[in-house]
């Protein structure tokens, strides 16, 4: 469905109904629209662009509505925007204003989305509960690979590319690789798990994963920090530095939901640690989000324990003392200039080396809870969490 653009209309909303078509509202303002390609910067004498509302800090921001619904993974690919949702897979062409939503009638196996990353020319997709998707777009069909092809789970939190070719899979029964990215050699798929690695992974549950500066491979998990290093596995949890201390940072947390209350798993989880006695979310063995900057230093967000930076050395972990906004971090992700943004239950924090500048919803974020990021070539930021999407120009520069 095209969009209709009109002049002096603003904000151009995208609505996935429950059907999964598509629906679209706008709210009045705005000025010229941007030609196409043309870099998304703040114009110098402050207008705002077509499409665009402008929050008091000077950010100019457009919102995507999904519905009821996460974005969990995002992906910019050139004029091409990638959401992934709990509803399907939504390809926005910035071009066109042009959209379509893949979905289990599209051929996933799964409409629940984690990751988005590019294999080749195609698209990969990790699902919850449908295992590992590959489109390629230009013939609209399929690959879907499971637990039958090799996958240690079908539940997949990401996925990672070696320049050799591997391919390392994210699940919650371990950890793939794909040797040389055979995928379709089921004897090319490893599996590595807390029993076969003698607990150099120190937890089945595997959520995130980077690539070291060595080209080895860190691994997020449930219960700590996992490397595996030409053969070798090594591994960081709490005792050794990971996240804070729960007596540092008991009264900042605020978002209360305790899975250990909901999951047998996390219950588990957190009896093993001796937390029995927190009634409230936290868990600084549970790394959430996992990225490695361009020194080489490891970045860990916990769930409820705050930041937490290692050198190979040495950990060092922010909370809101140190001015996160909150110590549940669901998201980590790369400026092109290399600052590091943060996302959480309460905002989104931007770490310049020296301090945290928090955004939220007065600067144009669509909603506090920030679950992921992309980076597009007009320089331009979307952010995704609970319910929609913002597009940011100018966020960037704000100081």
């Amino acid at each position: 469905m095209k969009a209709m653009i009109r002049k002096g209309l603003i904000a151009l909303v995208l609505t996935v109904a429950s059907s999964g078509s598509f629906s679209q509202s706008s709210t009045p303002g705005g000025g010229d629209a941007a030609a196409p390609g043309q870099p998304a910067t703040v114009p110098a004498d402050g207008t705002v662009r077509s499409g665009f509302s402008r929050a008091a800090s000077g950010v100019q921001f457009a919102h995507f509505r999904v519905g009821n619904r996460n974005v969990k993974a995002m992906l910019a690919d050139g004029p091409l925007v990638w959401v992934g949702t709990s509803g399907g897979v939504i390809r926005y062409d910035t071009r066109s204003d042009q959209h379509r939503l893949y979905d289990v009638r599209s051929g996933l196996l799964s409409n629940g989305i984690f990751h988005l990353s590019k294999l080749g020319d195609r698209l990969l997709v990790g699902t919850y509960g449908g295992g590992l998707s590959i489109l390629d777009e230009p013939t609209g069909t399929w690959e879907n690979y499971n637990i039958q092809d090799g996958l240690a789970d079908a539940f997949i939190y990401d996925v990672l590319t070696l320049d050799n070719g591997d391919i390392w899979i994210a699940t919650w029964s371990g950890a793939n690789r794909v040797r040389g990215g055979r995928l379709k050699d089921v004897g090319s798929w490893d599996t590595y798990t807390v029993e076969n690695t003698q607990g150099g992974l120190p937890n089945d549950w595997v959520y995130g994963l980077a690539k070291g500066k060595n080209g080895e491979v860190w691994m997020a998990t449930e219960g700590g920090l996992a490397r595996f290093s030409e053969g070798a596995w090594s591994n960081w949890k709490h005792g050794q530095g990971l996240g804070a201390a729960y007596e540092l940072v008991k009264d900042q947390i605020d978002f209360t939901r305790d899975p250990a209350k909901e999951s047998s798993h996390h219950a588990r989880q957190k009896a093993e640690m001796g937390l029995t006695n927190v009634d409230v979310a936290y868990n600084p063995n549970y790394i959430v989000s996992l990225l490695v900057d361009r020194q080489g230093a490891v970045w860990a967000g916990t769930w409820g324990g705050g930041l937490s930076r290692f050198d190979g050395t040495e950990w060092k972990t922010y909370t809101r003392e140190d001015g996160l906004p909150s110590n549940h971090i669901f998201m980590l992700g790369h400026e092109r200039n290399g600052r590091i943004w943060v996302g959480t239950s309460n905002g989104l924090a931007r770490w310049d080396g020296e301090k945290f500048r928090v955004f939220t919803v007065h600067d144009g974020l669509y909603t506090n809870n920030i679950f992921s990021m992309a980076n597009a070539p007009d320089g331009s930021l979307w952010i995704g969490g609970f319910g929609g999407v913002s597009r940011l120009i100018g966020l960037g520069s704000i100081e």
